[in-house]
């Protein structure tokens, strides 16, 4: 873990799991690492990311919550019987590099242990784009993470939860859905 935890901090890319796939995450605070990962991933900058963390606070940073009332707070916070992403208003000084063409952040409250053990250890969220290049399936294992990215692509040795399907992604004022989970 500490290993891992390291590497994250010097702007690397790792694979972990959560609660349905293997995710590729990074600091989405390093510009260097984002660039890694959207090259290793072959995915569009004008994508964004999703951010995940299992406490708020390490999510606060990205969130412009002026507008925010009690409801928004729950909603954010609630339990779900999936994993749910939410998209909400990005604060001004987030980089485009993660929101990409997007005024809004994709953020997620996550619960798995190896979320959980990564942030407390680095003391930052991660990025959260499900582990798998282009045109083929997201990693469940990691077996099938180290057939993509490579037999010394640093994974995260955990098995993933027992979500059926990736996160389901949500507008957090007006509840709409975006992404089916």
């Amino acid at each position: 873990m500490n290993k891992l935890a390291n590497l994250l901090k010097s702007d690397q890319v790792i694979a972990y799991p959560t609660e349905a796939v293997f995710g590729l995450g990074c600091n989405p605070l390093s510009q260097s690492a984002v660039e890694k990962l959207l090259i290793l991933k072959q995915r569009p900058v004008e994508k964004g990311l999703i951010l995940v963390a299992p406490d708020l606070d390490f999510l606060l940073p990205f969130i412009d919550t002026k507008n925010f009332t009690q409801q928004h707070w729950n909603r954010l916070q609630g339990q779900y019987d999936r994993p749910t992403t939410w998209l909400v208003p990005v604060d001004m000084a987030v980089p485009k590099f993660l929101t990409g063409k997007f005024n809004s952040i994709a953020v997620r409250l996550c619960h798995h242990p190896a979320v959980e053990q990564l942030c407390y250890a680095t003391g930052f969220a991660l990025t959260s784009t499900s582990a798998n290049l282009t045109g083929l399936p997201p990693c469940k294992t990691v077996a099938e993470v180290r057939s993509q990215f490579g037999a010394d692509f640093p994974v995260l040795e955990m098995p993933v939860g027992d979500a059926k399907n990736p996160s389901e992604i949500r507008d957090l004022f007006t509840n709409q859905l975006v992404r089916q989970g």
